[in-house]
């Protein structure tokens, strides 16, 4: 079995909202979601990087947001910026649970700060887990919450998730619809860009706007890594991207992890995932033919999104990398996608 590094998941989210239930839900598994250590191990999934994410307040009277994106076209009404005071306390308890379940697993899982910790972990059995932050709004103006996560282990970081935070814009929730949105990143986003530089935090662009995008690549000199996005030439969805930023990535050294959600995969923009394994080979395609083989890997929005029946959940990831096989990628290019290139990426981001 392959062994698989994932780019992003929100099994935190899952933790934080039934922190009572976080034993069976981690330990055990309930038969729920996607994501527990059971599946991870059953599916191969040796690695990947977990979001702490604050959840959206509830608009009053909103509508039905799956309803909506199974019959498109849709647009989702996104709430406004969450103050810190508000985010940072939500944060800090989803580190911690993330804290919690590598001291839970009795060794089967641990937190990792390199690239040499992941590797290390994988040689010894365990999975390797990476703090990320999806969407900053928990980061002061100042910047010293992001000294105190990356102390924490905080290595990977998305300015934004699809809300504005101070630091820029994210995009909405459109299909069809294009990145470029809004304005780029404000003055405090262009010096969270050159802190997370020199801090070695990579920056993830996957909700980022066009012209936010735009601009870390004109500031950062790390390579340019979007960990959970697709193509946008086959899903006009504003979340993908479009061939010019993937050349972008690419010529930067950098890195897309494939999005397993139906609604950035299916070239109709629908949630439903009875699409088969049509939808992901075209993505992937698409993807290593405009980054190349060195480029791409699997970014799946586990615990985060609706994904296709033939994955399923972690346990599937091997009948996604047979679909892979049968549709001719060979054992070389397999080993890149599954874990090799996200190592890569990780390396010339982190160093050493």
């Amino acid at each position: 079995m392959l062994p698989v590094f994932d780019g992003h998941n929100d099994i935190l989210l899952r933790l934080q909202m039934a922190p009572r239930r976080r034993e069976a839900i981690w330990l055990t598994g309930e038969g729920r979601g996607h994501l527990d250590l059971p599946r991870m191990k059953a599916g191969g999934f040796a690695g990947g990087i977990f979001a702490i994410y604050i959840p959206s307040p509830a608009l009053p009277g909103a509508p039905d947001y799956d309803a909506m994106m199974d019959h498109p076209p849709y647009e989702i009404e996104l709430p406004a910026m969450i103050p810190l005071g508000v985010a940072q306390p939500v944060a800090l308890a989803m580190a911690g649970h993330l804290l919690w379940m590598e001291r839970a697993s009795a060794g089967a899982f641990r937190l990792c700060r390199s690239v040499a910790g992941i590797e290390a972990a994988r040689a010894e059995g365990a999975i390797a887990g990476v703090m990320h932050m999806e969407g900053a709004e928990a980061i002061d103006d100042s910047l010293d919450a992001l000294h105190s996560f990356h102390a924490m282990g905080l290595r990977s970081l998305g300015p934004v998730w699809s809300r504005p935070t101070i630091f820029g814009h994210g995009v909405p929730f459109r299909f069809p619809g294009n990145p470029d949105t809004g304005p780029g990143l404000t003055d405090a986003g262009k010096r969270l860009v050159r802190e997370c530089n020199q801090l070695r935090i990579a920056l993830d662009l996957s909700h980022l706007n066009e012209a936010g995008f735009n601009d870390i690549a004109a500031l950062s000199d790390a390579p340019l890594i979007a960990t959970h996005s697709n193509a946008h030439a086959i899903t006009p969805s504003t979340r993908n991207l479009t061939d010019r930023q993937l050349a972008m990535i690419r010529d930067s050294g950098g890195m897309v992890g494939l999005n397993f959600a139906t609604v950035f995969l299916r070239s109709d923009g629908k949630r439903a995932t009875d699409c088969g394994w049509e939808p992901v080979l075209r993505h992937l395609d698409h993807l290593i033919t405009h980054l190349g083989e060195d480029h791409v890997g699997f970014g799946s929005d586990f615990d985060g999104a609706a994904i296709p029946d033939g994955i399923g959940d972690a346990a599937g990831l091997p009948r996604l990398i047979a679909a892979l096989r049968g549709h001719g990628y060979d054992e070389p290019l397999l080993r890149r996608l599954c874990w090799d290139n996200w190592m890569s990426v990780l390396r010339r981001t982190w160093g050493g």
